[in-house]
């Protein structure tokens, strides 16, 4: 059940990225361009999911125990570190690069494109590294 719920989840994730133009790149791209001829819409896609999530987090963490889950699984580290901020930077520019976030640059890779197939296999290849280069 929790591999059938979890398969279902992303594919409405999946829809929802691609139904708000976040997997396209050039789109995103517009949105960054703010000096330029900027385009807001990613903005109201952005705005939607932090008024779901701040609607809904409070009640659901409100909950025993997750629906599909023995607990709920929080991060427990607060405060802003090099690792962090480091790694907030290197997402913030390959996101401005490249146009691709991580999820709907894998959502993507459906349409079988060089450039998310070149983003990606870069991206796992970085994932891979950092286990490496892990400054903590």
């Amino acid at each position: 059940m929790r591999q059938l719920s979890a398969f279902i989840f992303g594919v409405v994730f999946a829809l929802g990225l691609g139904l708000g133009g976040m997997t396209q790149p050039a789109k995103v791209i517009g949105f960054l361009d703010i000096a330029g001829t900027w385009d807001p819409t990613l903005a109201f896609v952005m705005g939607a999911a932090v008024a779901v999530a701040a609607i809904l987090f409070p009640r659901i963490l409100g909950r025993q125990a997750a629906w599909l889950g023995d607990r709920f699984v929080l991060p427990q580290k607060k405060d802003l570190d090099v690792p962090l901020l480091g790694g907030a930077a290197m997402f913030g520019v390959g996101w401005g690069l490249s146009g691709y976030c991580p999820g709907p640059a894998v959502v993507s890779l459906v349409t079988g494109a060089p450039p998310v197939l070149v983003f990606v296999a870069f991206m796992a290849l970085g994932l891979s590294l950092a286990r490496f280069i892990r400054i903590d």
